[in-house]
């Protein structure tokens, strides 16, 4: 059976025939055989801007891969460090290759000195870490002049790997600074989750030592992050980056998107849910209410996910391993007993609202110390090994700049009529 889809133009009586490929249908042959034409796909729910070798979803199924590896088993068996080496250059890496990928990573991670202090002293204590990270990025750019030289792939690796070691730094520092700590300098010794840590939580009095509990919880959690296709910061990524701006400033605008709380900010809005709820007696209340439309039930439902998302099964199991180093969050129970009260009941399951990665990250961020204004740094500082993925892979193949169609539906033309007859 032939695998296209046949249009017939009404207005001629024309019919047409177009292939179907990897699911889907090229537009170009569309507008070709129909010019004049164009497709209205408001948020590009049902547009594929390109094709990529680095995620995979089957959101009915509840499948997620990075690069054919699926995510049960990288965040069971990988590490975070692994893992970008995995989305960067699309295959594990073997011993020596992880070494020598450890170690550029560190070698890279220290900020200038007097570019970092200059930077944070901008802000204030009170100044939001996501756009302290957002300008940091962005404030790299003028660091690197040959960044903006996108075309030359050995430049561009250069600049992906000062990337991926920076933005924990830059993170790291801004929580610092916001908590009245002097950002302390990435260590050589430590692995990229471990230094993290270090720089966030340590000063300079005693040696920081990292739970290795937290640090493994962390390493998967930034796993899980790692990547998600084509979401809306990616594509803000894509978006500048397909102007052939240098890196910096592309993965800044995808800081920027995830700043959103449509974006980066659902297990804020989970903590806040919980913290409303209360205890776990009105469990039972808030889900009645949430049915008769008076509440929302924040970390259940995805765009894309129709089924339970893969993530938070892992994730689930890691807020068990972290409460039992922190002591039991009564936030834990609320939410354990609102999982269990939504997939029982017909009304979410019916309506496929299944727990997503937000429903418990942020309880495990709390409780490894972290501030809620520090949850979606966390996310960005993962997201950018995703991220720098994408803008190579797609500099690597020549995309066409970004250039989307709108739908014009303002005034016809008209005269104009100077001011004083108006």
């Amino acid at each position: 059976m032939e695998e296209s889809i046949t249009i017939t133009d009404n207005r001629s009586g024309e019919s047409f025939t177009i292939p179907i490929v990897d699911g889907g249908v090229d537009s170009g042959s569309w507008t070709k055989m129909l010019p004049g034409l164009w497709f209205k796909d408001e948020g590009f729910a049902a547009t594929a801007v390109t094709n990529s070798e680095i995620t995979y979803i089957d959101g009915g199924a509840g499948q997620l891969e990075y690069r054919g590896y699926s995510i049960e088993d990288l965040a069971s068996n990988s590490n975070f460090t692994e893992v970008a080496y995995l989305l960067v250059h699309g295959e594990l890496p073997n011993t020596g290759q992880f070494k020598t990928w450890s170690e550029t990573l560190n070698d890279h991670a220290a900020l200038d000195a007097d570019h970092n202090e200059s930077l944070l002293n901008a802000f204030n204590s009170q100044s939001h870490p996501m756009g302290m990270l957002t300008a940091g990025l962005a404030a790299l750019s003028t660091r690197y002049p040959d960044a903006k030289e996108v075309e030359d792939s050995q430049i561009r690796q250069r600049h992906i790997i000062n990337l991926i070691a920076k933005v924990s730094t830059l993170a790291a520092s801004a929580a610092a600074y916001r908590s009245g700590r002097t950002p302390l300098p990435p260590r050589n010794d430590l692995t990229y989750t471990e230094n993290f840590l270090s720089m966030t939580f340590g000063d300079d009095k005693s040696e920081y030592v990292a739970n290795p509990v937290f640090t493994k919880a962390l390493d998967q959690l930034f796993i899980l992050h790692a990547d998600h296709e084509q979401n809306c910061s990616t594509t803000a990524v894509r978006v500048v980056g397909s102007s052939h701006a240098d890196p910096y400033s592309a993965i800044a605008a995808g800081s920027a998107a995830l700043s959103g709380p449509r974006h980066g900010g659902a297990n804020e809005a989970v903590l806040k849910m919980l913290d409303d709820i209360g205890s776990f007696d009105n469990v039972d209340k808030f889900i009645d209410s949430v049915k008769a439309g008076d509440g929302r039930l924040m970390g259940f439902g995805h765009r894309v996910y129709k089924n339970y998302d893969p993530r938070a099964q892992i994730i689930k199991d890691t807020a068990h391993e972290i409460f039992e180093i922190t002591g039991k969050n009564p936030k834990l129970d609320i939410a354990l007993k609102l999982e269990e009260a939504a997939l029982e009941d017909d009304y979410f399951v019916s309506r496929k609202l299944y727990p997503n990665v937000d429903f418990y990250s942020g309880l495990i961020y709390q409780a490894m110390g972290f501030p809620v204004e520090m949850f979606t740094v966390l996310f960005a500082v993962a997201r950018t090994a995703g991220w720098i993925s994408h803008w190579d892979e797609m500099l690597g193949r020549n995309t066409r700049i970004a250039r989307p169609r709108q739908l014009y539906v303002g005034s016809a033309s008209r005269e104009f009529t100077a001011l004083e007859n108006r």
